[in-house]
């Protein structure tokens, strides 16, 4: 009894790190945090996630239950903290997949698009604000600029 309690005192420790607020992990001055779990004696390590200066995670590692990475993430920020670049890597780091992110002047999303390892467009998301800048649509389009979807979204103020 008293065993489990300490593995989930543990993992309840990890997971209260690793889910620090940005402002948390500036203010702290964490610059990485890792998960992991222990089943059966045996510690697997989930994730590990390192941040700069300013709390933003630059990079995640996420593993495998037999410990091997999985996928790796690469994030990069604007001045204002918004993310404008994330690349995922495959577990012998080569680049599967990139995302662009553009913003309006408010630093509402306008555009992300996403490129395979060849750097081909395969898919872009646009977004549309309304007047108060409240996000009101996602349109999902192809390679080929063909719509495949629309997301919308209604706010209920009264």
């Amino acid at each position: 009894m008293q065993r489990h309690f300490l593995i989930i005192l543990i993992v309840l420790f990890q997971l209260s790190v690793y889910a620090q607020s940005k402002k948390e992990v500036k203010k702290h001055k964490i610059k990485a945090s890792a998960v992991s779990v222990i089943e059966n004696g045996k510690t697997i390590n989930e994730s590990k996630t390192i941040f700069d200066a300013n709390g933003n995670e630059i990079e995640t590692t996420d593993y495998s239950k037999d410990g091997t990475i999985k996928a790796i993430h690469k994030t990069k920020f604007n001045s204002e903290g918004d993310e404008v670049e994330d690349e995922q890597y495959d577990a012998n780091n080569k680049l599967v997949e990139k995302k662009l992110t553009k913003y309006n002047t408010s630093n509402d999303k306008l555009e992300e698009s996403y490129f395979d390892a060849a750097g081909k467009l395969t898919k872009k998301h646009t977004y549309v604000y309304d007047a108060k800048g409240l996000k009101t649509e996602r349109k999902t389009l192809d390679a080929e600029g063909k719509i495949i979807s629309v997301k919308k979204y209604v706010y209920i103020t009264k």
